[in-house]
């Protein structure tokens, strides 16, 4: 509990640094005479952590990644019932932001690091803690990236995400996608002379329903899923100035979260070639007309066989076992792609994620702390 209130009390929301943070982790890692690696993002602002206990014989490779991020979403325009930064105990249940997601996982893994450090470990254990999952998992690439730059070739990886400390082996993917429509303005009376941006992205708009249509209809479906096929949604949109006057930009976000046998990459050619053929319309307006798509973020899936080996090892560890999927995105997919076997397991629950008075059941977090301490003594020589 220590831990975990003092990383609530850190406000590490995505748009600001979350390098307080990892400075304090890294310091407590330190304390054991390990050094710990910090990958800084472009402008020095925010940072990874990666660190290894090594097994008893100084190895360095093979091993377990527990993995979480620290980043966590705002609190804007939120009814609180207490400060959010400020992590109280009520009724049995721990209230602060990110306290579900995923701060109880990260402090309790940071309050073993004494056990970790001091066991005759068969396999070494890595730490490894990302920025700005919360916009897109942005961070997480350099992070993984890192694992096989130095060749640690884990075995295996938990991420600690709420899943109630069920064992999760799948979610969809997640891609985001902006689009900006920049057109030709002209008094409302006049419409020939201007290029409505708002009109030609709502083409765009039906276009994306029509696929999460088809998605919905046709399949491909993971019965898994609370959501068993492919979604699509436009979820922001801006554009006009006035009333009276034809628009000349217009921009729309939209995201896209696929089940396996969907693939990513030509989905995404498929809304680059509508985008285009949208803006081969506007340029038949006005040849100064143009369209910018930009894909945001793109998180992969998680698919890992039910026979893996991490997912006997989590069950064993003490995770509840489930065949359910989830719909929302982690970082786990970027470990999968990177080929480490890993699954989601974690306290708190995602319906208690990014809400007001977010919160953890005491009795989740010691779920995970009894989980972690049967990790170290299945990983013990």
């Amino acid at each position: 509990m220590e831990w975990i209130t003092r990383l609530i009390g850190i406000d590490t929301t995505s748009r600001d640094s979350n390098l307080p943070l990892i400075e304090l982790v890294a310091d407590a890692i330190r304390a054991h005479g390990l050094d710990p690696v910090l990958i800084p993002d472009s402008a020095g602002t925010k940072a990874n952590l990666l660190a290894t206990l090594p097994a008893a014989d100084g190895t360095t490779t093979g091993g377990i990644v527990l993995s979480g991020h620290t980043d966590v979403v705002p609190v804007d325009q939120q009814p609180w019932s207490s400060d959010p930064f400020s992590p109280e105990v009520r009724e049995g249940r721990l209230y602060g932001r990110g306290a579900c997601d995923m701060k109880a996982f990260v402090g309790a893994v940071v309050a073993k690091l004494p056990e970790l450090a001091g066991a005759r470990l068969a396999e070494p254990v890595h730490l490894a803690l990302s920025y700005d999952e919360e916009i897109g998992c942005a961070g997480a690439p350099s992070l993984v990236e890192e694992i096989v730059r130095r060749g640690l070739r884990p075995r295996a990886c938990v991420v600690g995400e709420p899943t109630g400390m069920r064992v999760v082996r799948g979610h969809k993917s997640i891609t985001l996608v902006r689009v900006a429509f920049h057109g030709m303005a002209a008094h409302s009376s006049l419409t020939p002379h201007g290029v409505n941006a708002i009109e030609y992205a709502a083409q765009l708009v039906g276009f994306v329903r029509a696929f999460a249509e088809r998605q919905r209809a046709q399949g491909p479906f993971d019965p898994y899923y609370e959501v068993p096929f492919t979604t699509a949604t436009v979820n922001e949109i801006s554009g006009g100035i006035a009333v009276n006057t034809v628009p000349a930009a217009c921009t729309l976000s939209f995201e896209f979260r696929t089940v396996a046998g969907v693939d990513v990459d030509t989905t995404l050619h498929m809304f680059e070639a509508e985008t285009r053929r949208i803006e081969t319309l506007m340029r038949a307006e006005n040849p100064h007309a143009r369209v910018e798509m930009t894909t945001v973020a793109k998180a992969p899936g998680l698919d890992t066989p039910p026979e893996a080996g991490i997912v006997e090892l989590a069950h064993r560890w003490g995770g509840k076992a489930s065949e359910k999927k989830v719909t929302y995105g982690t970082e786990a997919g970027l470990f999968h792609q990177a080929g480490i076997p890993t699954v989601v397991c974690g306290p708190g629950e995602i319906a208690q994620a990014h809400a007001p008075d977010e919160y953890v059941e005491l009795e989740q977090i010691a779920s995970c702390e009894a989980f972690l301490d049967r990790l170290i003594r299945d990983l013990r020589c």
